[in-house]
């Protein structure tokens, strides 16, 4: 176990709506480098000290997950670190090829013939989301190569997202309703796999000339046409009824969208569900354009006040857990689909 290089606070956190709703697992995160030549590469005593320093500042990322007495959950900033593995293997890096994630994957250090090295990161659900393990991740690499600080401490105060008072929702929040069920049976047979589909550049600036409508000058983003087209294409893939209602989720990182801001470091999940509901045969008869549209418009209402009211309808609720978004909620026939493009 990896404990934090010196002493940290000890006490137990609140943990927001927006924690509260995650669902309970750990994110995994594989990284894989080639060796680069340096006697240095990769050393796994400057990984442990470089990890340690970084637990100082983010240093609920050492403790674990409890509950108060009301059953909600909180973290325990106690110190008792994180979990570090090193294997080896007598694989190179070059014979994975083209290779989908795996759960096994996460929490290791892993050295390959070759001289290569994967990384393995698992990050709890409940602690953080993507903006924030990135920013710890980039922290420990940054203490690691020896370069001086330039990230700011991370922001720890769960509290800034608390509801108002009295919490007053003012719209009718259809990211928390519960999601359109499938109209047919699956055959019982039938396994979920998953698959890497590649966008050439030639085909992205395709969809794009597709999202030009007339004198129309709105200028669309690139994950509102690519989701627009995923879903469609979902919609077809899975032979979804023409009266089949189909939900898509989009995870939105609401610090730049809260007024006042918050600042890119905050440590926790900010990360609001933009959604929108209908119907297959809509989607797959429709022009692109109005599919764009549609994403577009949803995306545009999440300003500040969409966002306060969000959480205000959390506090309302008389079980927050009914509201947790497992798995099971963006399954057939509905999507979910989330932008990485952003982090590092």
């Amino acid at each position: 176990m990896i404990c934090p290089a010196q002493d940290t606070p000890k006490e137990r956190q609140w943990i927001s709506n927006l924690d509260a709703v995650e669902a309970i697992y750990h994110v995994p995160l594989s990284y894989f480098y080639k060796p680069n030549g340096s006697s240095d590469f990769f050393k796994s005593q400057v990984l442990k000290e470089a990890l340690r320093k970084t637990l100082v500042p983010f240093y609920p990322m050492a403790g674990r997950l409890g509950s108060d007495e009301n059953g909600r959950l909180q973290i325990i900033c106690n110190a008792e670190g994180v979990l570090f593995i090193e294997a080896e293997t007598t694989a190179a890096i070059d014979d994975l090829g083209d290779f989908v994630h795996s759960l096994k994957l996460r929490q290791l250090v892993t050295t390959f013939k070759c001289g290569g090295v994967s990384l393995g990161i698992g990050i709890h659900n409940t602690f953080s989301d993507g903006t924030s393990s990135l920013d710890f991740i980039n922290r420990w690499s940054e203490i690691a190569r020896g370069l001086s600080p330039i990230r700011g401490a991370p922001l720890i105060d769960r509290t800034l997202l608390k509801a108002r008072v009295p919490p007053t929702p003012t719209f009718h929040h259809v990211e928390y309703d519960p999601p359109p069920s499938l109209m047919f049976n699956l055959d019982p047979k039938s396994k979920p796999f998953v698959s890497v589909f590649k966008i050439t550049h030639n085909q992205l600036n395709a969809l794009k000339a597709k999202s030009f409508k007339n004198d129309n000058t709105t200028k669309y983003s690139t994950y509102a046409i690519l989701a627009a087209y995923i879903w469609r294409c979902v919609c077809k893939a899975r032979g979804l009824l023409d009266d089949q209602p189909t939900k898509l989720y989009i995870p939105t990182n609401g610090r730049p969208r809260l007024n006042p801001p918050l600042r890119p470091s905050y440590l926790g999940n900010v990360t609001f569900i933009a959604s929108l509901i209908d119907l297959s045969g809509n989607l797959q008869s429709e022009p692109f354009i109005n599919t764009v549209e549609k994403i577009h418009g949803t995306l545009k209402r999440m300003d500040s006040e969409y966002l306060q009211s969000a959480l205000d309808y959390l506090e309302k609720l008389p079980d927050i857990t009914a509201a947790r978004r497992e798995p099971e909620v963006f399954q057939c026939p509905n999507l979910n689909v989330i932008n990485w493009s952003r982090l590092p």
